[in-house]
């Protein structure tokens, strides 16, 4: 079943993502991902099966916990930019893309339980320059023009939504939404913070959301964070705005951003203790619908939130 234009999590039913795609390949699964690049695992048969085995555990916690699963296709670092430090061109680009949103589709047909677990397609689209400390950093317009290319083609291939993650300043994600917009795709905004709370740029959460609000009349589906600890927002979670927030996929460690980039091992922190965090966190949240994981989580910890939120 498609959800384009009818996104479920939207009407209040509750939905799981995945946890953290990439820190699994490369730390569970001993695949090489250059420039974190998930996407490129699809160039063996044992990427490919490893991916697949992966989307598939947590299409099973979904089913099993009743809850709706957005899939997300291993596309953060798959834009132009990136793509061009790994030599990849842009007709290959845009086969992986097509490729991506097929997989999710042949997965939806064997596994969705419409009833009590819809599966929604998610394109993900990453930050055009660094996920932690951008750089470059992109006007509005140049956002606009350099992600909708990869919008344009979830928009071609089929994708329910697309999800821009790990945003890292108001202006790209601004973009991004207009693409989106011009699109008429449905788009979820997910902002990072640092330990402080505020966004790499300095900016924060809540003058983020309420500028990407007020720049596309509100577009967004709605928006999240990720790949920060709950203890590095919880405390910024005041105010009416905090309604727009509905998605959480948090890291299972208290590590900074800077600390995990020069992390050598895999720090997974405690399933069930993050799992107890989100459910405080849902009562800081209203309208909280989507949980997941990021940094160092996978099945457990995904599982674990499931149990400590349930009827949350």
């Amino acid at each position: 079943m498609k959800y384009r234009n009818a996104l479920p999590q939207l009407t209040g039913t509750p939905m799981i993502t995945d946890g953290g795609l990439e820190t699994t390949l490369i730390f569970n699964e001993g695949l090489d991902l250059p420039l974190f690049a998930a996407f490129t695992a699809l160039e063996s048969d044992a990427g490919m099966a490893a991916i697949d085995a992966y989307m598939r555990r947590y299409a099973e916690i979904a089913v099993h916990a009743r809850r709706g699963f957005v899939m997300d296709t291993p596309t953060w670092r798959a834009s132009a930019r990136w793509a061009a430090e790994l030599d990849i061109t842009q007709e290959t680009l845009r086969a992986v893309h097509q490729e991506t949103v097929c997989n999710l589709s042949h997965l939806r047909d064997a596994l969705e339980v419409p009833e009590i677990s819809p599966f929604v397609i998610n394109g993900v689209i990453g930050p055009q320059d660094d996920g932690y400390h951008p750089t470059q950093v992109l006007t509005e317009d140049q956002a606009e023009a350099y992600h909708s290319v990869q919008i344009g083609w979830f928009d071609e291939f089929g994708a329910d939504m697309v999800s821009a993650i790990t945003m890292t300043y108001i202006a790209e994600a601004i973009g991004i939404t207009r693409a989106a917009k011009a699109r008429n795709i449905p788009v979820a905004i997910a902002f990072t913070v640092e330990t402080d709370g505020n966004l790499p740029s300095g900016e924060r959460l809540k003058d983020a959301i309420c500028a990407v609000d007020q720049a596309t009349d509100g577009y967004p589906a709605y928006f999240m964070i990720n790949c920060a600890h709950p203890d590095h927002f919880a405390h910024v979670l005041t105010g009416d705005w905090t309604g727009r927030i509905m998605g959480l996929r948090a890291n299972a460690s208290r590590l900074s951003h800077e600390a995990l980039d020069a992390a050598e091992t895999l720090d997974d922190g405690d399933p069930a203790e993050l799992g107890a965090l989100y459910a405080g966190l849902s009562h800081l949240l209203p309208n909280l619908t989507v949980v997941g994981g990021c940094c160092g989580t996978d099945h457990r910890h995904v599982a674990a939130i499931c149990a400590a939120t349930q009827g949350a």
